[in-house]
């Protein structure tokens, strides 16, 4: 009986085919190393803008509250005045 025989090279060229594609799963071709770069970097970008639009807000929200402050507080002294100046003197009894 010979060594060489269909079953034995079949057996063989199937256990090559699954050897390589081990092999290529535990490397990764550059073509998926492209992909994951890209990735990365769009990710960065996107967490950079994300980034850019919440200090706007952060901006926006204390000059919003910096004039609120403002306004109140000139608002305040002006009714403080008024009420000062505007209060009726009372009719002294006679």
């Amino acid at each position: 009986m010979s060594v060489f025989n269909k079953r034995n090279a079949l057996v063989g060229y199937l256990a090559l085919k699954v050897a390589k594609r081990a092999a290529r799963k535990k490397m990764p071709s550059v073509r998926k190393k492209r992909r994951s770069v890209s990735k990365i970097v769009g990710l960065g970008v996107l967490g950079l803008v994300s980034m850019g639009i919440l200090a706007a807000l952060a901006v926006l929200l204390i000059r919003r509250q910096r004039d609120e402050s403002r306004l109140e507080g000139s608002t305040s002294d002006e009714e403080a005045g008024k009420q000062v100046a505007g209060t009726p003197e009372p009719i002294p009894a006679a």
